[in-house]
């Protein structure tokens, strides 16, 4: 008997060789045998069925099969399903278009739309799956509506959506995976909002473990984030560098995530060369499919760095990322200040809002006017304009407006 590998069965069945590896972890595929990390499968083994289409349940072959099956991944197929794909940049929309039928493609395609700042788009593939009876199709459905409808200005839906995401399957499922699922979904709502972790999504146990490869990796941002929030610059960075280290696929998508948060770190430490190799290691990965929303998102953390390092090069697609910027802004001031009571300037513009956040950094106007590729002058101007606009007389009082 011939054996393939699971990049040969993927291509045979039209899937991903993630999809191959979940369904023989799950005793799915008759045969199938493992060896090491990977898997052998018999040449010419059909395809499952997708349980969900044929109404019954995944049962393994085999008591080897169910003690992998209990040992196996997450196995939400529609838990942000194209996050958690490994694919080549540029194919994204054949990464999409390979997922299983239902939830997990439509999903799927939500995220492509978000992630390439279509917030419309992502809304609409999004909201039938809000009240889903699968756990991963609904509780995506709420992270991708929660963000996406502040872009739009949707500012209730996007608070329905955060509120929902946020209390994700809290009350402790009795299967640890969909429990890891909802603290994995919770925080993701949060950190990003920069709001408080939730109190119901703290788990017994580390949830990191349970997650697949990509939603892992993404998870590691999530962290990351957090601890630059903390002020753990030295800790978040490391901790992004570690997570880039162990993937051993591409998945783009929490790639430009962690790359962008080792942006943010090193911008604090004013390690200005290495914070440039990361901005332009995410923008590799996510222009070939115009993923450009992350770094919409981001801009105000990123000390200005889509200024010095994108803008010169690419200045058609650095508008189309500003113009995120003003929206995604726009919602997220909306729902974080009164959550906080915080004052993060909203009457800003981007190079103002980038200026700022290095003058509170204690850069000089000559530092901040090199990293920007502006003159001394227009810097001056406007830090003048934007404590103008706050109220403020000093550089020391900018930084409570800023993310800093």
């Amino acid at each position: 008997m011939g054996w393939m590998t699971a990049a040969e069965a993927a291509r045979e069945w039209g899937v991903t060789p993630r999809r191959v590896q979940i369904l023989c972890a799950e005793g799915r595929v008759t045969g199938a045998e493992r060896f090491g990390r990977a898997w052998r499968i018999p040449e010419g083994a059909p395809k499952p069925a997708d349980p969900r289409r044929a109404g019954a349940p995944a049962t393994p072959t085999s008591a080897a099969g169910a003690e992998d099956a209990a040992r196996a991944p997450l196995s939400l197929g529609a838990l942000m399903p194209l996050m958690a794909t490994p694919f080549a940049p540029g194919r994204a929309e054949e990464a999409a278009a390979s997922l299983p039928e239902g939830a997990p493609r439509d999903i799927a395609r939500a995220e492509l739309a978000y992630f390439a700042g279509r917030a419309e788009d992502a809304a609409a593939a999004a909201e039938p799956y809000l009240g889903h009876g699968d756990p991963g199709a609904r509780l995506s459905a709420c992270l991708i509506c929660a963000y996406a409808n502040l872009s739009l200005g949707r500012i209730d839906a996007a608070r329905r959506s955060l509120e929902a995401a946020r209390g994700a399957l809290s009350g402790a499922p009795a299967d640890p995976r969909l429990a890891a699922a909802g603290v994995f979904v919770a925080h993701a709502a949060s950190v990003l909002l920069h709001l408080p972790a939730p109190e119901a999504a703290q788990p017994a146990s580390d949830p990191l473990p349970l997650l697949p490869p990509g939603l892992r990796l993404f998870a590691c941002y999530v962290r990351a984030h957090r601890l630059y929030l903390e002020g753990s610059y030295e800790l978040a960075y490391g901790m992004t560098i570690g997570a880039l280290a162990m993937a051993d696929e591409t998945y783009p998508i929490p790639a430009i995530y962690l790359h962008l948060a080792s942006v943010m770190s090193l911008m604090a430490l004013r390690r200005t060369d290495e914070a440039r190799q990361h901005v332009l290691a995410a923008w590799e990965l996510a222009r070939p499919d115009g993923l450009i929303e992350p770094f919409g998102e981001h801009h105000g953390l990123l000390g200005g760095m889509l200024e010095a390092a994108i803008k010169p090069a690419w200045p058609e697609d650095f508008r189309r990322i500003i113009d995120i910027t003003y929206r995604f802004s726009a919602g997220w001031r909306r729902v974080h200040n009164p959550a906080t009571g915080d004052d993060v300037a909203d009457n800003l513009t981007t190079t103002e809002f980038a200026a700022c956040m290095l003058a509170a950094r204690d850069w000089t106007n000559a530092q901040i006017a090199e990293h920007l590729g502006v003159s001394v002058n227009t810097v001056k101007s406007c830090l003048s304009a934007s404590m103008r606009k706050l109220g403020v007389s000093s550089r020391r009082d900018l930084a409570r407006f800023m993310l800093a």
